[in-house]
């Protein structure tokens, strides 16, 4: 797993629940819903890919439900919810995430999104666990995270299953998840940055 200032601060307990924690669940509010309207066009675009993206999108529809016991542990109002400004730099892994259900092959966006689900689910056990430790969040609370850093072997099937079925462009492909991986850096950075 990448080293992620952001994350390694959460892991020592040392990041401010109104602050870092509330900002990390507000932009969350606006990834989730961007990338399950992705994850369905793409499932409308490819028969043999469709279910990979459905169990993703379903995937982000379920994870909604649980961001909200996350943000109010965090003591994010409406108000604040309502009138939050997203950060651009935070923004970009949704936006590329829509590009990618635009513009790539639904066998190159499979390939790109499943290269960063080890560093993502990575990040969401490490912050599940200082959750708990440091801050005293209840399961309900840490639900999100928990959410993504399970494994899921049928989501695995599924991916294995659209790219056995499809040609892929490796190097796009490969480019795709770079990009993907390096927008997802970027989130992190970028929250980093903004929050004392």
């Amino acid at each position: 797993m990448t080293e992620n200032p952001l994350v390694s601060l959460i892991a020592r307990g040392e990041t401010d629940r109104t602050t870092t924690l509330a900002a990390l669940a507000l932009e969350q509010s606006r990834v989730i819903p961007a990338d399950r309207r992705a994850f369905l066009h793409l499932a409308q675009r490819s028969a043999s890919a469709a279910p990979f993206f459905t169990l993703l999108a379903e995937g982000e529809a379920l994870a909604g439900e649980r961001l909200g016991a996350f943000a109010a542990a965090c003591g994010v109002t409406e108000e604040q919810a309502a009138g939050h400004e997203p950060l651009p730099g935070c923004q970009a892994y949704p936006a590329f995430v829509a590009w990618l259900a635009l513009n790539a092959a639904p066998a190159e966006a499979v390939f790109a999104l499943t290269a960063n689900f080890s560093t993502w689910g990575g990040y969401c056990a490490t912050i599940a666990e200082a959750l708990r430790r440091h801050y005293g969040f209840t399961d309900e609370a840490c639900a999100f995270f928990d959410f993504f850093a399970e494994p899921s072997p049928e989501l695995d099937r599924q991916a294995r299953a659209a790219l056995e079925a499809s040609e892929l462009d490796e190097a796009r492909a490969h480019r795709y998840a770079r990009l993907l991986q390096s927008y997802e850096n970027q989130f992190w950075s970028t929250l980093h940055a903004a929050t004392p």
